[in-house]
């Protein structure tokens, strides 16, 4: 049975996390699903933005499931469980949509890591977000050391991450890790969603591609995706397109 559903009803889809007896934690299978859930919308002509949710009023995600890698050996658990989190989270980054993550509850460990990996977030008041992976003698490996320190500085992730703090609403909306301290942050989020659709969905992915290679996070494919743009819309692709198909020189233009 799947515990990440995601739904797509017109141009605002959700993605939800339905893990709530073990705070929304994620399993092997979860991770799955929401790789899934991140090729589904790419094909999706109707999605123009996504919201990320978790079930019930404890936690937007507590993190990873500790059944699913307690047991795994070292190499096990880097290989498998820390390089495969880490490639699907990657993948929900690079969602060409704009995303959002409703931080309505707690969100330690892999939770804020896949937080982070929104474009936005909205955190309800009594929210705190935590990296406590060092009192169950690990670190950080879907991007909590990472990803984590171009959105918010270097002391605050040492706070966490070394010192075991929490970060509270207002404090995270200080420092700019959250866009909106929200007593109703999943319609915070749809309210933020529906002002985007006044936008154009293919300026929203170029200025994301954009955006993302100026700070780094996946620079070589974004500046690939850039470049893959503007040459697709060449008249000299489909010359050269049609000249393969019928099996003939290119008579390149430069238009």
């Amino acid at each position: 049975m799947s515990a990440v559903h995601l739904n797509i009803d017109g141009p605002i889809a959700r993605i939800t996390l339905d893990n709530p007896a073990k705070l929304n934690a994620l399993t092997v299978e979860m991770l799955q699903q929401l790789e899934e859930a991140c090729a589904t919308l790419e094909r999706s002509p109707h999605a123009r933005a996504v919201i990320l949710t978790g079930e019930g009023n404890r936690a937007f995600c507590a993190g990873a499931d500790i059944t699913g890698w307690g047991d795994l050996t070292p190499t096990d658990f880097a290989r498998n469980w820390v390089r495969e989190g880490h490639r699907i989270y990657d993948r929900f980054v690079r969602l060409s949509k704009p995303t959002i993550a409703v931080i309505h509850a707690h969100a330690f460990g892999g939770g804020l890591e896949l937080a982070a990996c929104a474009d936005i977030r909205v955190m309800a008041p009594n929210a705190t977000l935590a990296l406590p992976e060092a009192q169950v003698g690990i670190v950080p490996g879907w991007g909590g050391n990472t990803r984590l320190l171009r959105l918010l500085s270097e002391p605050v992730v040492k706070e966490m991450a070394l010192f075991g703090r929490r970060l509270n609403a207002d404090r995270a909306l200080a420092l700019g890790f959250v866009s909106d301290v929200s007593d109703t942050p999943l319609a915070t989020a749809q309210a933020i969603a529906e002002q985007a659709m006044a936008a154009s969905p293919r300026a929203h992915e170029v200025a994301k591609y954009q955006i993302h290679a100026a700070v780094g996070e996946d620079r070589a494919a974004m500046i690939e995706a850039l470049g893959g743009g503007m040459i697709g819309a060449t008249g000299d692709r489909a010359e050269g397109v049609a000249a393969f198909k019928e099996k003939r020189q290119p008579d390149f233009s430069g238009d």
